[in-house]
């Protein structure tokens, strides 16, 4: 009897190739589009290539019929509102700098759609992503980096548990973009030039303070800018108008370009600094999710990502308290921000991940 599994289709490339590939492994496949976002016009897929809204249900439903298999859209708007939105919005209130496609992938993507597909028959749930899972020899599943660095999207897949990992097909993971657009093509997918989306799917013009702004209520209460001494250089819009790093929109004079280094809630001040005091070699995470292994037995030499567009670092990771671990770079790292995703591979597998508070 063949295996069922539920394909999350985005309407892009990479999906809809990752449900032909299964087909051909001899999968009986089944296609869905998570409905996750409310209003079109806020998100305007079909122009940003996102992976909700109409355009995308068009575009996903086209390749099924293309594919013959069924299709379905599933409604998951509260979970997305819940476990992406509300995050989004409560972290940035909070002067952290969230990544709500970690979040989405680990709750919506995963534990809602995994659950209603076991709910329905089916054995696995997979996807268009960038990476692959391999059973190690001490028995735990662990993703690991796709055969294209160029498009490796491991980083955002560090927070998925044992369960999940054991229900999930990657079959993207073995091939290069070039390749997948090819497949596409030569399939008879329309698909198959449709751009990849770049962006958070729900704030499509980048105005995440206006976002915050809108769900909220809430209007920024502006403060002080203020140097690595304290004293006061200037007068910024609101906490949630800055990160860790940024040097654009500060609206500060100087003869040196400066860069937000810390962001303080307790007092509504935004620290300014030249760019060399933004390097550091250590951090703290929390909310640790262990995949190769199931916890660290001590000091762990690693190769660790602070972001997703970080190239990555030899560090070594050790256990610290109330289940955080403490991160030490061999060199300083640039902008370490919390909030953002500390993920850390042994060889190609990921080892765990967290948060950074610190």
């Amino acid at each position: 009897m063949k295996k069922k599994v539920v394909v999350g289709m985005s309407g892009g490339v990479d999906s809809s190739v990752a449900a032909y590939l299964l087909k051909e492994q001899g999968y009986d496949v089944i296609g869905v589009t998570m409905q996750i976002w409310q209003e079109q016009d806020q998100c305007t897929v079909s122009e940003e290539g996102g992976c909700c809204g109409l355009s995308a249900v068009e575009d996903a439903r086209r390749v099924a019929e293309t594919l013959d298999i069924p299709y379905y859209v599933m409604n998951f708007r509260s979970e997305f509102q819940k476990a992406v939105i509300d995050y989004f919005v409560s972290e940035y209130e909070r002067a952290y700098t969230p990544n709500p496609c970690i979040a989405c992938n680990r709750y919506v993507k995963w534990e809602s759609l995994l659950q209603r597909s076991l709910e329905i028959g089916a054995d696995y749930i997979a996807t268009g992503h960038y990476a692959r899972i391999d059973r190690l020899p001490n028995g735990r599943y662990a993703i690991r980096n796709s055969v294209t660095a160029q498009k490796d999207q491991t980083y955002a897949l560090y927070n998925l548990t044992q369960d999940q990992l054991s229900h999930t097909l990657m079959p993207v993971g073995e091939y290069e973009k070039p390749e997948i657009r090819e497949i596409a093509a030569k399939v008879g997918l329309k698909v198959a030039g449709k751009r990849d989306s770049q962006d958070i799917c729900f704030v499509p013009d980048h105005d995440y303070a206006g976002f915050i702004c809108r769900e909220t209520g809430k209007v920024p209460v502006p403060g002080n800018f203020v140097d690595e001494e304290g004293h006061i250089i200037g007068q910024h819009k609101g906490l949630i108008h800055y990160t860790i790093g940024q040097r654009k929109g500060l609206g500060i004079t100087a003869d040196t370009p400066l860069f937000v280094k810390e962001l303080r809630p307790e007092t509504n001040e935004v620290v300014i600094c030249k760019s060399e005091s933004l390097f550091s070699k250590t951090c703290f995470v929390e909310n640790v999710n262990y995949m190769s292994v199931d916890k660290l037995e001590g000091p762990t030499e690693t190769f660790g990502k602070v972001r997703y567009s970080h190239r990555g670092a030899d560090c070594v990771i050790e256990p610290a308290e109330n289940g955080k671990i403490k991160v030490t770079f061999n060199e300083p790292q640039r902008a370490m921000t919390p909030g953002q995703a500390a993920v850390f591979y042994d060889g190609e597998h990921i080892l765990c991940g967290g948060t950074i508070i610190k």
